[in-house]
């Protein structure tokens, strides 16, 4: 029987006195065995049993990752019931209404940064009797009780029912759901994700096939806790081979907690460490300043060792082959004297791997990682598959690409007609598994339409190559669609955009039947003012304001025939008209989800009146009134 429970409880029984959870307390990190774990999981589980939840209830849960985070879901589960995991940075009382009242939750578990969230909106919960504060307050409200309170419930159900405990736990069965996990919502109502125990211990067994985790190994988990990517990746496949998972430490705020995480890194030292591609821009960015700080001396050297590093690595499965082996000696030399102090610098100097993941990883993105002796590899999943699909593995891996498939999963490329294509073709990923989720909650039609005879149609666009190597090319949503009905997706050249130019921060390109591709830019405002400090040009001034919105017009231009990139992409679909915007793409302003990706259609839609603007023959010239605007808005 495939169950979380069991699945922990073998670990417990293999593992018991390793530690699973490390949680910054009083300064320091402190550890939590196993079998601490499981006894407050369980001692947790039986108080929810004897304040009435029954099999099948759904429980809330929305906090920051924390020894508690884990024990809550733990607890849940021994309960029988299903944990509904919602995201921290959900932000409009009216989004975690919907997800409680959606999933019918009868309880929710909150930390104190998250109380007041629950509290603006708990007389107005259809279903919910009770919240479970996480921290200790000074004073409770109505329908409110502290985490230890039911702790202790459980003790005293434990020695008193402890068969009735048992005979709930033996009760839950590999397809009863484990969690109802609910998508960003970003075209419509959120749709509930339902993952069954089955499907996380199904996904586990098949990421080990391209993730190898000693008992000895650590990480800190930065990753949202809520989000399926961290959870399995993180939570459960360390926890089935007696590793141990870090929790960053919270802080006052959600920035605090973010300055927090390098902090925690030297501190743990992780041997592997989960990322998302905005996470992996901050890094390279903060390791890219800190070099230009040593001086020009240091930042030439840097630059030479990065451009031998590439060579040598290349693709990362031909890493050193032929005429580059020569190269060996000198990267050694280089990685001794450079990389391996930055690695030392950042907490990484243990780390074997980087898996990325959340969205498409720019493959220069890739080379830098790999170069500096931090591999970044990438790998392909999504919720609906509880989520790992494919993944590059330290012993086989190409650069630019997602991987190869996971083990006991099928996958296919599929026409517009459900039709299998070969190796090369461009299609649907299509994929059946343990791990594909038996459908959406209370959502028929959308199951219907996502999961046919079994198969789990991702809307995803990619291919297989000869070696089995998956590519991503992004969402159909997402395409860009020309006047003649051609398509093509644009995460790659949107990438190529802000990881190539140290101007373009953020980039979203556009094109719905129309005669050409505009693109809408957010710039670097350091990087920017370095260049008018390197010019000896003022952001006040006509010149200066003029010169920059240039450069971002040369930088792009890099990608035209006779450029340095003009081979990269289809000249058709790269922009003719480009719009600066003195804003960003963030969570705080909905133009990005919890999962770190731009919004497109609420992007499309908050700058409906640009983007008409640049379908004029005006826009075609960068220097137009409206970005001159936008420049001297950013340059202030």
């Amino acid at each position: 029987m495939k169950t979380i429970i069991t699945f922990f409880e073998e670990s417990v029984k293999q593992f018991g006195d390793n530690i699973y959870m490390w949680e910054k307390r009083d300064g320091e990190y402190r550890g939590s065995t196993y079998k601490e774990i499981q006894e407050l999981s369980q001692q947790f589980g039986a108080g929810l049993i004897s304040m009435g939840i029954n099999k099948e209830d759904r429980i809330g849960l929305i906090s920051e990752g924390c020894n508690n985070w884990i024990i809550s879901e733990l607890g849940i589960l021994y309960a029988g019931a299903i944990n509904v995991p919602l995201s921290v940075k959900l932000e409009e009382p009216s989004d975690v209404q919907f997800r409680l009242d959606h999933s019918g939750s009868r309880m929710v578990i909150a930390s104190r940064s998250q109380m007041k969230k629950i509290r603006a909106i708990k007389s107005s919960l259809k279903a919910l009797e009770l919240v479970i504060l996480l921290n200790p307050e000074s004073e409770y409200q109505e329908k409110e009780i502290y985490f230890d309170e039911v702790i202790e419930k459980g003790k005293a159900f434990l020695e008193k029912e402890r068969e009735t405990f048992e005979k709930r736990r033996n009760s839950i069965g590999e397809n009863d759901l484990a969690n109802i996990c609910y998508t960003s919502g970003t075209t419509a109502d959120p749709k509930g994700v339902m993952l069954s125990h089955l499907n996380y211990v199904a996904n586990v067994e098949q990421g080990y096939s391209r993730m190898h985790i000693p008992s000895y190994y650590r990480t800190l988990l930065v990753l949202a806790w809520d989000h399926s990517y961290g959870h399995t990746a993180g939570l459960y496949a360390f926890m089935g081979k007696g590793a141990s998972v870090a929790s960053v430490e919270v802080g006052k705020s959600p920035m605090e907690t973010l300055k927090n995480i390098p902090i925690n890194i030297k501190e743990i030292r992780p041997h592997i460490f989960m990322s998302v591609p905005t996470m992996a821009k901050s890094f390279r960015k903060a390791i890219e300043k800190a070099i230009r700080a040593k001086g020009s001396f240091t930042e030439k050297l840097f630059q030479q060792a990065l451009k031998l590093a590439y060579n040598y690595n290349q693709e990362g499965y031909n890493r050193g082959k032929g005429i580059q082996a020569l190269k060996k000696p000198l990267y050694m030399l280089y990685d001794k004297i450079l990389f391996k102090k930055i690695r030392e610098g950042i907490g990484l100097d243990r780390i074997e791997f980087i898996l990325g993941g959340g969205a498409l990883l720019d493959i220069d993105l890739q080379r830098f990682f790999y170069a500096i002796g931090t591999p970044m590899l990438q790998g392909y999943g999504l919720t609906e598959a509880a989520p790992i699909i494919s993944a590059n593995a330290m012993d086989r891996h190409k650069l630019g690409s997602s991987g190869i498939v996971v083990d006991n999963l099928d996958l296919k490329i599929c026409d517009n007609e459900g039709n299998a294509l070969p190796a090369g073709e461009k299609g649907e990923i299509v994929v059946k598994g343990q791990n594909v989720m038996p459908g959406y909650w209370k959502n028929k039609t959308a199951t219907e339409e996502t999961i046919k005879n079994g198969w789990l149609h991702t809307g995803d666009m990619g291919y297989l190559d000869e070696d089995g190597f998956l590519y991503v090319l992004g969402r159909f949503k997402s395409l860009l669609i020309a006047d003649d009905g051609e398509k093509y997706s644009p995460e790659g050249i949107e990438e190529a955009f802000t990881e190539q130019s140290p101007y373009i921060e953020q980039c979203m390109l556009y094109n719905n039947q129309s005669p050409y591709t505009i693109a809408l830019v957010v710039t670097n405002k350091e990087a920017l003012n370095r260049y008018l400090a390197e010019q000896k040009l003022s952001g006040d001034t006509e010149e200066g304001k003029l010169a920059l919105l240039q450069l971002i017009q040369a930088e792009l231009n890099e990608y035209r025939t006779g450029g340095k990139f003009g081979t990269m992409f289809p000249q058709r679909w790269l922009p003719a008209a480009i719009g600066v915007l003195e804003e960003g793409f963030t969570e705080e302003n909905q133009l990005m989800n919890s999962t770190l990706k731009i919004v497109r259609g609420k992007i499309a839609e908050r700058y409906a009146d640009l983007i008409d603007f640049l379908y004029t023959p005006e826009a075609k010239n960068i220097t137009n009134n409206r970005n001159l605007e936008a420049i001297t808005a950013i340059t202030k």
